[in-house]
């Protein structure tokens, strides 16, 4: 368990695969913080405003609204442009990487990553 802020950190966790998402969240929960989980950019943005998260871990490709848009959107709201954005996504092609920062992307994973290489990269950002 984390000491400290991070400790009670909450993390909106955004992607439609069930498998990847338990992992994680299961991860993250081990690791003392609080995990909310959306499926689409659509429930992302909802849980967003209603929770208020310290930090979104977010896929790129989803349905209904896929993590770039759902970003451009989350950091267009003066409520919620502040919270740091790291996309988790299979896309690793240098434009794929540009076009996350090019709408408000915080940071970029490419999957398959070391869990304890993303928890370090979410501690990183947490206390900035």
């Amino acid at each position: 368990m984390r000491e400290g802020i991070e400790a009670m950190a909450k993390i909106l966790l955004v992607d439609d695969e069930p498998d990847f998402v338990a992992t994680v969240e299961f991860f993250l929960i081990g690791s003392g913080y609080q995990v909310f989980v959306a499926k689409n950019g659509k429930e992302a943005i909802e849980q967003a405003e209603t929770e208020k998260p310290d930090l979104i871990l977010m896929d790129v490709m989803m349905p209904e609204m896929d993590g770039l848009e759902t970003c451009r959107h989350l950091k267009m709201d003066s409520s919620l442009k502040s919270i740091p954005i790291i996309m988790l996504t299979a896309k690793g092609q240098v434009q794929d990487v540009k076009d996350a920062f090019a709408v408000g992307a915080d940071s970029y994973v490419v999957k398959p990553f070391n869990l304890p290489d993303l928890e370090e990269r979410i501690e990183k950002m947490l206390s900035k």
